[in-house]
Order: structure tokens, then C-alpha cells, then sequence
């Protein structure tokens, strides 16, 4: 799945991303709509990460799905 079908279809998958990273809010979800630089953005903001490891996070994550 490319990560433009995660766009697409971000409504379904939030619900996913929340599980992953419980510290975001309803509302950084319907900030990041599905924006893979915005989702990494906002994890670093609430977890206190640096950028690549923000990367290397939603990678794993998003290599882990079961799409």
C-alpha cells in the first residue's frame, strides 16, 4: 500500500495510528489527515523525538500493517 491509499483512506486508519501513538489527540489526527510528514512532526512534537527517528518509527510502523 502506497502511502497516498493511507491518505485516502485516513478516517479507517487513524484509529490504527492512535493505538500506535496513544499520546496524540483527536485533534493532531485531524491536523495530520493522513500527511505522513505531518504525522512525523507531530510525533516528535509529543514524544520529544528527532526527526529520523520519527521517520524510523511510522517506517516500522507502517511496514507492520496488514493492509
Amino acid at each position: 500500500m502506497a502511502w497516498d491509499r493511507v491518505e485516502g483512506n485516513w478516517k479507517q486508519i487513524k484509529g490504527k495510528v492512535k493505538e500506535q501513538w496513544g499520546e496524540l489527540t483527536d485533534d493532531d489526527l485531524d491536523v495530520i489527515n493522513g500527511k505522513r510528514e505531518q504525522l512525523e512532526g507531530k510525533i516528535q512534537e509529543r514524544y520529544g523525538k528527532a526527526k529520523d527517528e520519527a521517520k524510523r518509527e511510522v517506517d516500522t510502523w507502517y511496514d507492520s500493517q496488514t493492509w
